[in-house]
């Protein structure tokens, strides 16, 4: 039973719906943020969490990476590194939306727009979706057939 869900995991349909997953989501929340930098800015400093000499360097280069990386994965191109770099982010993510969760600070998280929106949309949805698009990654990671297996 365990061999037979980690063929399909491994197998190339699987394989490539992850791929097209993960990568479709991070070219889509590169867009917005690549054309509005300083917008991007503004949301990465309301985490509070990086000291302001690095925010707007953060707010240039991470949309960037999300593209490259999206548009790699999507490609087939260094599949398990992009896939590491990608759930890496997530787990980023993660990690500050629990931090500000954790201390009641209400923020746009900046996903996929820079516009604001009326509420904060910080809450516990957006852990729980950024540990739900860890699974393609997981998959791509873990269960990724070699180039010598059939």
């Amino acid at each position: 039973m365990k061999e037979k869900i980690v063929d399909i995991l491994a197998g190339l349909p699987v394989q490539l719906l992850s791929r097209l997953l993960l990568g479709g989501i991070f070219i889509y929340a590169s867009i917005d943020k690549i054309a509005h930098p300083h917008a991007f800015a503004k949301i990465i400093h309301n985490y509070q969490l990086l000291p302001d000499v690095l925010i707007y360097a953060a707010a240039v280069m991470l949309p960037w990476v999300e593209l490259v990386s999206g548009l790699f994965i999507v490609a087939g191109i260094f599949k398990r590194t992009t896939a590491i770099i990608l759930s890496s982010l997530l787990l980023v993510f993660a990690v500050a939306i629990s931090i500000n969760l954790i201390r009641g600070i209400e923020f746009d998280c900046g996903c996929f727009s820079t516009v604001a929106s009326d509420s904060g949309s910080a809450s516990v949805f957006l852990l729980i979706r950024d540990i739900l698009m860890l699974i393609p990654g997981m998959i791509v990671i873990f269960f990724q057939r070699s180039k010598n297996t059939p």
